[in-house]
C-alpha cells in the first residue's frame, strides 16, 4: 500500500541533497515483511523466493480487497507464489468505511475475497486505515468502525489489527498493537516496538524484481504465527503419466532459436515437469531461446527471463509430438517482440521502442485501457 499523504516541502528537499554527503545506513531496520498488490503487478516464485534468500523477507502481506467492490486481481496469483516459496502469508483489505455497519459490510467483503485468493484461516487481514473517508471521520468514529471490521474478520477464522500513519495514532483512531507506517527511518527508529510491526520504507528495491516496495520490519510473530511454510523445492521430475516417446535420452545442446507454441505450454523453473510453474505461454507468442535440452520424455529450451533467472518451456515429446514451432537461428526472426514484466504498461513499452502507444495496443487487438500482464507477450514491429 502506497502512503496517500507524503508533504514534498523544502526541508525534505534540503534533507535529500545532503543526503549523498552521508554515508549510507546498511539494513537500517529489517526487511521482515514486504506488501504486494495490483500496484507490483504479478509476482512469481522467483520473486518472492530471492526476497526470502537475499534479503531476508520472511512474511507478505497482499492487498486483497478495497471498498465492497473491488477485489485485487492479483491477490490469487501472488499469495500462492509466495507459499510456493516459503514465506508467511497475509492479507489487507483497503478501508473505505465511514459508519460502523459500512465496516461490518467491507469485513464481510474482505473475508470473501480472501477465502477467494486462497489466504490461510489464521492468518491476518489487517485493515488499511488512511484514506480520506477515515480523515474526515471522527476519532470515536474511526475507532469504532475500525472495532466492528475486525471483529468481523476474527469471527470468520482470521486475526485482524489496524494499518495506518504514525501521525494517526492517537489522533484520528485508537491504536492497540498495530502496523504503523512512518517514514524515513532516522526519526521513526524505535518508536514503534510495542507495535506488532513498523513500515519504516516505500521505495524498497529488490534485484530481480520490478518497481518499488513497501518493507516492515516485525516486532512480534503477530504476522508469523499459525502457519508452517513450506517451499516447494524443485526436484528431479519423474512424470506419473509419461507423453508417448520413442526416443530416451539425456542430452543438452548450445542452440539458440525462437519457439512458437501450438498450445498453451507452461513456463519452470528446471528443465522438467516436476519443477515449479510459473507462468505460460499460448498460441500467438514467442520466446528466444538460448539452449535447448533433452531430458528423457521431453525436450526443453532455456531462455533468460527479465527477472535475471532462467526459465524453461517444453519443445515438445522427445521424439514425437511437437508443442509448436521454432527456427534455430535467431537472426532471421523479422519481427520484435516483448515479454511483459511486473509495473510496465502501454506507456511505458511503448516509449522504450519509440511507438505510439496507441499503435502498440492495435498491434496486438487491445486498447490502451486493456489489462496486460507478466509474461505476456507483446507484438511491437
Amino acid at each position: 500500500m502506497k502512503f496517500k499523504n507524503k508533504l514534498i516541502t523544502l526541508v525534505v528537499a534540503f534533507l535529500a541533497a545532503i543526503s549523498f554527503a552521508l554515508p549510507l545506513q546498511v539494513n537500517a531496520a529489517n526487511t521482515d515483511m514486504v506488501d504486494t498488490s495490483n500496484h507490483n503487478g504479478l509476482m512469481t516464485y522467483d520473486n518472492y523466493y530471492d526476497m526470502l534468500v537475499h534479503y531476508g523477507v520472511k512474511a507478505v502481506v497482499q492487498k486483497v480487497s478495497e471498498g465492497t467492490n473491488y477485489v485485487d486481481p492479483t491477490a490469487k496469483y501472488n499469495l500462492a507464489s509466495a507459499k510456493q516459496a516459503g514465506l508467511y502469508l497475509n492479507g489487507y483489505h483497503f478501508a473505505r468505511y465511514t459508519t460502523v455497519e459500512g465496516a461490518r459490510a467491507e469485513a464481510r467483503f474482505a473475508v470473501a475475497a480472501a477465502q477467494s485468493a486462497g489466504l490461510p484461516i489464521g492468518a491476518v487481514l489487517a485493515t488499511d486505515v488512511e484514506a480520506s473517508e477515515q480523515a474526515n471521520n471522527s476519532y470515536a468514529a474511526n475507532t469504532a468502525n475500525n472495532k466492528a471490521f475486525m471483529e468481523v474478520v476474527q469471527a470468520a477464522g482470521y486475526r485482524s489489527t489496524i494499518y495506518t500513519m504514525g501521525s494517526w495514532v492517537g489522533t484520528k483512531m485508537s491504536v492497540d498493537r498495530g502496523w504503523i507506517a512512518d517514514y524515513p527511518y532516522n526519526t521513526s527508529r524505535d518508536r514503534y516496538t510495542s507495535h506488532h510491526a513498523w513500515q519504516f520504507r516505500s521505495d524498497q528495491q529488490f534485484a530481480g524484481s520490478y518497481g518499488n516496495f513497501d518493507v516492515s520490519q516485525l516486532y512480534d510473530d503477530f504476522f508469523t504465527s499459525n502457519q508452517t511454510p513450506s517451499p516447494s523445492v524443485p526436484v528431479t521430475p519423474t512424470p506419473s503419466q509419461p507423453a508417448k516417446s520413442n526416443v530416451a535420452s539425456d542430452n543438452d545442446y548450445a542452440q539458440a532459436g525462437v519457439f512458437k507454441p501450438s498450445t498453451t505450454v507452461n513456463i519452470r523453473t528446471g528443465a522438467g515437469t516436476g519443477y515449479a510453474s510459473v507462468g505460460s505461454y499460448v498460441p500467438g507468442e514467442s520466446v528466444i531461446y538460448d539452449h535447448v535440452y533433452i531430458r528423457g520424455t521431453y525436450v526443453w529450451a532455456r531462455y533468460l527471463s527479465y527477472s535475471g533467472w532462467y526459465h524453461y518451456v517444453a519443445l515438445g515429446v522427445n521424439g514425437g509430438e511437437s508443442y509448436g514451432s521454432r527456427s534455430s537461428n535467431v537472426q532471421t526472426y523479422t519481427h520484435t517482440y516483448y515479454t511483459v514484466r511486473s509495473g510496465d504498461s502501454f506507456w511505458s513499452i511503448a516509449n522504450k521502442y519509440e511507438i505510439s502507444m496507441y499503435t502498440l495496443a492495435a498491434n496486438n487487438g487491445k486498447s490502451i485501457y486493456s489489462l496486460i500482464y507478466p509474461g505476456e507477450s507483446l507484438y511491437i514491429r
